[in-house]
Formats: C-alpha cells, structure tokens, sequence
C-alpha cells in the first residue's frame, strides 16, 4: 500500500477583509482553493455564525465585559434581516487531483455597523479542517469613512434605537455630533533618527445606491496646537472622489523641553463632508520608548 497526504493551497491568508461597502449593497470576492495531491478531495464549507452551537456559546460573558485581550468571540455584527451577512458558494463538492476550486464569497450587509465578521472553515472528508479564514467588513449609511488608530468605541453593537437628531443636524447643516472617537499612539524610539509614525485613512466609496457624485472633502483642525506638541502633519486637508483613498500622515518627534512623565496629548477634530457632514474626535497621544 502507499499512504499519501491531503494537500491544498489557498490564494488568501489567514484575513478575507471585504472592506467597507454601503449598508443595503452587496460585493463579492473570490477565494481559490487548489489541490496539490494526488487524491480527489471531497470538501464542505462552513460559516461560524450558521453553527449549531453559535447561540449556545451567546451564552457566555458579554464581550464588552472583558478586556480586549481576553475576547475570541470570531461572530460579529449580525443582519436585522435575519439573512447571513456572509455567504459562501459552491457549500460542497469534490476537487480532483492537480484542480482548483473557486469560492464566492458574499458580503450582504443591511445596516451600518464597522464590525461584521465571520469564520469560514474548509473541511475535507468532512472532519479534517484544511483552512480557517476571518471574514470582515464593515457598512456605512453614508459614501465617506475614516480608519486608523485604535478605536475607543465598544465592538459590540448595541440593541438601543440610536436617535435621529445628529443626522438631522448634518443634514439641516447645523453641528453634528462626533460620530466616533479614534487614538493615534506613536511611539519614538530614544535615540533614533526616524521620528515616530502613524496615519489615518479617509475614504470615499462607490456604490450603484449612490446617486450623488458629489466629491469628499475633509480637514483636520488644530495644526498649530499639534506643531506646538511637535507632531508634524502631511495632508491635513483634501478632496476625493468616489473610490478614492487619501492618507494623512503623523510623524512626531520629541521636542527638546519635554518632560517624560507627562507625555503630549492632544485632541483634534477631523470634519469629513460628503452627503452629510461628519466630525470625528482624533487623540493624538506621543510618547518616548528605549530601544531595548
């Protein structure tokens, strides 16, 4: 007899990120699986959030009662609709030997949320687990969005009917609150020559649901507080279109009276317009780190 082993190679890592859609709009992206031995591998696929167990394990401690170390939940953000927010297709079948398989992966979302995900298993034989890959994506009511740094807000969506006043004020044109609070840490390595850096994306997407092609434009206040920190900035202000990225880059370096045990922190409000107006409350916080 000859022992031989199953062997598959996947054209995506270990992260499937779709990326930020509008909420209401579908996208697709394609996973191709290809058997590299010599047997016919017969394979099923598996969504975490359509395990038997899922509401078993709902159970357990809330998420946002523990810290973000301690968290494994993989499930994220559901559909109001009660329709899966990821779907995957052909769910089963055979791959001959030296043949690959193409995976449709679908990204439905119906409501606004930064935190959909999902696990996606490949079985073979129907027991052995060839691939795990973390599935993610996020939905916006609105064409613009900004990402970088840690979020300060809790990734677990909450039941409460959110209020329709800050919408009404952006669209009224009057102040809108801060949709989302965001903390950019940069870390300067004493005795280096590079500053310290970091950065913060503001993009515009483009959807068949969207009619208006009215352009994104954003900016970022408090320059001369953050100059004053020693935080230098590379394109504070701009404009995009539809399915453009535009990256604001941060570098800080030490200035010569700081004081160790107080290191800067400065806020900034980053205003996007689009559709609507949006304010997002940016921490700028910076501070000194030895090279061992």
């Amino acid at each position: 007899g000859r022992g031989v082993m199953a062997s598959t190679v996947c054209s995506v890592g270990q992260v499937l990120d779709m990326g930020y859609v509008v909420a209401g709009d579908t996208v697709t992206s394609t996973v191709k699986i290809e058997n590299t031995s010599t047997l016919t591998l017969p394979f099923s696929v598996q969504l975490e959030s359509l395990s038997p167990t899922w509401d078993r394990d709902r159970q357990k401690i809330p998420s946002f009662l523990t810290s973000s170390v301690q968290r494994t939940e993989i499930v994220g953000t559901q559909n109001y609709s009660g329709f899966s927010v990821f779907s995957v297709s052909p769910t089963g079948g055979k791959i001959e030997a030296g043949e690959s398989q193409d995976f449709v992966v679908t990204f439905s979302p119906d409501h606004e949320s930064l935190y959909y995900s999902d696990r996606l298993r490949v079985l073979l034989f129907g027991k052995q687990t060839a691939h795990k890959i973390h599935l993610k994506g996020a939905a916006r009511d609105h064409p613009m969005f900004v990402e970088g740094g840690v979020p300060l807000d809790v990734p677990v969506e909450s039941l409460a009917v959110t209020s329709p006043v800050a919408s009404q004020k952006a669209l009224e044109g009057g102040p809108q609150e801060v949709v989302r609070s965001l903390l950019l840490l940069l870390e300067y390595v004493e005795g280096s020559a590079e500053p310290a850096r970091a950065e913060l994306t503001v993009g515009a997407m483009q959807s068949p649901l969207l009619a208006a092609k009215k352009a994104v434009e954003f900016s970022l206040d408090s320059v001369p507080e953050l100059q004053r920190a020693g935080f230098a900035l590379d394109g504070p202000k701009g404009a995009l279109e539809r399915g453009q990225l535009k990256r604001i880059g941060v570098s800080w370096v030490p200035p010569a009276d700081l004081q160790t045990s107080d290191p800067p922190l400065v806020s900034a409000l980053l205003t996007v317009k689009g559709d609507v107006t949006e304010s997002y409350r940016v921490l700028f916080m910076a501070r000194v780190v030895s090279a061992s």
